[in-house]
């Protein structure tokens, strides 16, 4: 009787499975034997009689379709490529009498155990192959990851846990002082990304006029804020904290900055005359009524062209067509067009370059240099000499160029002015070496020639006789002051 009841007690205190902890430090490789047998016993209650079922991959395309054939293969080849274990190689022989290929395994057969070539192999002897163990499925995470999920983690070290890219919750700071530490230590971690994460917990659990109390001493977060806020658009929370801390200029410029918003010209014009009377500084006043007054201007030129280019009567539309409206372009474009095709228009015009000119203060070398654009891409030379001459008070004209003749030169080059145009403009250039870059780059023999020529340099003179043609004008130029400075000479 007692050795009964001792084997009970045997049986019922003895089991072949322990608890799991995460705080377990044993190898897998135990837990992997008890599921190897657990699993290893089903051959007993499985039925032997579904020989005629389609047998199936893992990955669920029928054995023996080409595509499984191809991925089976690929996998054994990979399997057979693997290390293998030395103390499998010499003490497992059921390891040996492993087929190379895995497509020789099906899911009936691996739980029936045995193969396509009707040999019998065992689930647990199937596991212990080095290439299938490689694919098998993580059992647990280690143990160290779920420490992530700890809820005892301080400000400090959950900052630097955040800044390791590790997965902390911020919910558990619920008071307004550990709120408050954990952004001070956020700042003091000068991680961009960490204080931006911080912040975002921090607008969404406090009310804004706590938050913004808070962020008026911490200028660092308080700057990340505001960035964060124009960045993601939120332009109500951002103006409602621009007027906390009275930053009445800012508020301006965002309100001010929403006209980009506005598709609608006639709406974004209103807008703009609304901006007028917002507290900027006197400059950026300025530019707001300057912006106001372009926007108005250019509603009025749109009109106009737009109903002479579709009534045909201007030639300068009909063989120059507009390439794009000229709504809410900048001031410069809007002198460009307006130099473009209404370069004669009188000055009482609003779409007179004059008018835009003195309208928008604009400078001499600025109104030049665009006028000179316009009109050198029309081939209007005429225009061009008389946008570079000038008179003085004694009646005498001259050629003057705010942009440097050297930039004329270029200008004129890039729109294809004739050689006759361009060698008019080198001459101006004062300095000497630039001027005769520019003549050989062009190729206005004329200029080179005369320059060597006043340089008195006759060895230049006579290298450069074999850069042009032979008889032309310019070989008997040069052949002829040649001459002349011979017999200066003697």
């Amino acid at each position: 009787m007692s050795r009964v009841r001792a084997d009970e007690e045997e049986y019922w205190h003895s089991s072949k499975f322990r608890a799991f902890t995460f705080d377990d430090e044993d190898d897998e490789l135990s837990q992997l034997k008890e599921s190897k047998r657990t699993v290893n016993s089903l051959r007993d209650i499985v039925d032997d009689d579904d020989d005629d079922l389609e047998r199936v991959s893992w990955s669920g395309e029928p054995v023996g379709s080409i595509s499984w054939s191809i991925k089976e293969t690929a996998s054994g080849s990979t399997s057979s490529l693997d290390g293998r274990d030395s103390s499998l190689q010499k003490g497992s022989s059921s390891y040996a009498a492993l087929p190379k290929q895995a497509s020789s395994y099906s899911l009936s057969s691996l739980f029936k155990g045995r193969n396509k070539l009707s040999s019998f192999q065992s689930l647990s002897d199937a596991l212990t192959d080095t290439g299938v163990r490689n694919y098998a499925p993580e059992l647990r995470r280690p143990k160290a990851e779920y420490k992530d999920y700890s809820s005892d983690w301080s400000p400090k070290d959950t900052v630097r846990r955040m800044q390791r890219g590790k997965v902390c919750s911020l919910e558990r700071f619920r008071s307004l002082q550990d709120k408050l530490v954990l952004l001070d230590e956020a700042v003091a971690g000068h991680d961009g990304n960490v204080i931006t994460a911080v912040l975002i917990f921090l607008k969404r659990t406090l009310r804004r006029e706590i938050l913004f109390r808070e962020l008026e001493v911490r200028q660092v977060a308080l700057c990340h804020l505001i960035h964060f806020l124009r960045e993601m658009g939120e332009q109500k929370f951002l103006l409602d904290l621009l007027r906390f801390l009275d930053r009445t200029e800012e508020v301006a410029l965002s309100q001010y900055r929403e006209h980009l918003n506005i598709q609608d010209v006639e709406k974004r014009r209103e807008f703009l005359k609304g901006c007028i009377g917002l507290p900027f500084s006197a400059e950026d006043t300025s530019h707001i009524q300057d912006h106001y007054t372009l926007l108005e201007r250019q509603i009025i030129i749109e009109a106009n062209d737009r109903h002479l280019e579709m009534a045909g009567q201007s030639e300068l539309f009909r063989k120059y067509p507009r390439k794009a409206s000229i709504l809410n372009m900048p001031l410069v474009t809007t002198l460009f067009y307006s130099c473009f095709y209404h370069y004669t228009e009188a000055e009482g015009m609003f779409s007179s370059p004059t008018n835009l000119k003195k309208t928008f203060k604009i400078p001499d070398k600025q109104y030049v240099l665009t006028a000179l654009a316009a009109r050198a891409k029309l081939r209007a030379w005429g225009d061009v000499d008389a946008l570079l001459t000038t008179k003085n008070w004694l009646g005498y004209t001259k050629k003057k160029a705010p942009i440097g003749f050297h930039r004329v030169v270029e200008i004129l080059q890039r729109n294809n002015a004739p050689v006759q145009v361009l060698q008019e403009y080198v001459r101006l250039v004062e300095d000497v070496d630039t001027r005769l870059n520019l003549a050989t780059k062009y190729k206005c023999h004329d200029v080179v020639i005369e320059t060597y020529r006043d340089l008195r340099d006759r060895i230049q003179l006579t290298a450069y006789k074999c850069k042009v043609e032979r008889g032309s004008a310019e070989e008997e130029k040069i052949q002829s002051i040649l001459s002349n400075m011979v017999r200066n000479a003697y």
